[in-house]
């Protein structure tokens, strides 16, 4: 090849590169899977995705709605709709943001958060999480991910009485997953029955199962009056079985109520929790869950939010 022959595709190449958003290039070197919750930003999907890849330089996304409908009610023609879409945008999936096991546990009492909480556009029962799991795995195969995300059944006033009998159901689940090379990731969720460090560090102990994996949420258990996600209820966790994490944060009013906050400011120590994570090895996702509406509308939160987030990644000295 001649010289100047080189020097041109030497050229493509470099425009190629200049083309890319420069935060794309600047999360080159980030050891964490950045990401975003999709419908945190819009139920149009394609322009979700031009957000996250294009404005945020991502990757990865989160998959949790789209077009008015929760991923798991997706059919057939728009899940192939929502891969073409991914690939027009080289977006990769972090995880399926699945509804299982939000839910009621049969024979217990009624939870006072079940007829109350947003579940974003899913609604099933305990007979149909079978056939969700089930399901979530095909969504999973689909969509390239190796992760399915779920719950522990809406929170009950003592657990207790149930509590083993819902860590056999995680387990089987887990198992379930084991057979198609999957991790199931519990969410610590203030609603449902594993919320804090605290109470994920016993739950992990108590289902063994080495694909079962926590998707760590320090917002969600800082909603909790008192309790202190990191470092306390961090470092109560096994670094080796986070398998996920949120990114969202709170603030605490004096009158003890809390509310949902950007990430660049609240309770939760973003960048010493992001410096934390990549201390101990972790690598996987760290995905925004804006929750927070103060801007308006869920896009222009998200963005602010976003920005709180890479701010906090930049004090971190995560590369990110």
């Amino acid at each position: 090849m001649s010289p100047s022959r080189r020097e041109f595709i030497a050229s493509l190449g470099a425009a190629a590169a200049l083309a890319r958003p420069r935060a794309a290039r600047a999360l080159a070197g980030c050891p964490f899977r950045l990401s975003v919750i999709n419908d945190e930003i819009s139920q149009d999907f394609d322009h979700v995705c031009y957000v996250a890849s294009h404005d945020f330089g991502l990757q990865w996304i989160e998959l949790r709605g789209m077009w008015d409908k929760n991923i798991s009610e997706l059919d057939a023609a728009q899940v192939d709709q929502a891969r073409a879409i991914l690939a027009k945008y080289n977006l990769r999936v972090t995880d399926i943001a699945s509804p299982l096991f939000k839910t009621d546990w049969p024979g217990a009492p009624l939870s006072k958060e079940s007829p109350k909480r947003d579940q974003f556009n899913a609604d099933f029962d305990f007979k149909q999480q079978d056939a969700l799991l089930e399901h979530c795995i095909g969504l999973a195969k689909s969509f390239s991910t190796d992760r399915i995300r779920c719950f522990d059944f809406w929170r009950l006033e003592d657990q207790k009485p149930y509590r083993e009998a819902i860590n056999h159901k995680l387990s089987q689940a887990a198992r379930t997953c084991q057979m198609h090379n999957l991790i199931l990731l519990l969410e610590n969720e203030m609603a449902c029955n594993t919320a804090t460090g605290e109470e994920a560090a016993a739950t992990l102990k108590a289902v063994p199962e080495s694909n079962f994996m926590l998707n760590w949420d320090p917002g969600n258990a800082t909603t909790f009056a008192d309790n202190v996600p990191f470092p306390t209820g961090y470092n109560l966790l096994p670094k080796h079985r986070i398998g996920h994490c949120h990114a969202k944060n709170v603030i605490r009013k004096t009158d003890g109520k809390w509310e949902w906050a950007p990430v660049g400011e609240g309770v939760v120590d973003w960048a010493g929790q992001l410096k934390a994570l990549q201390r101990d090895g972790y690598h996987y996702a760290v995905s925004l869950e804006t929750h927070w509406h103060g801007a308006g509308t869920p896009e222009a939160s998200t963005r602010i939010s976003m920005k709180g987030l890479k701010e906090a990644l930049a004090k971190a000295g995560t590369g990110c």
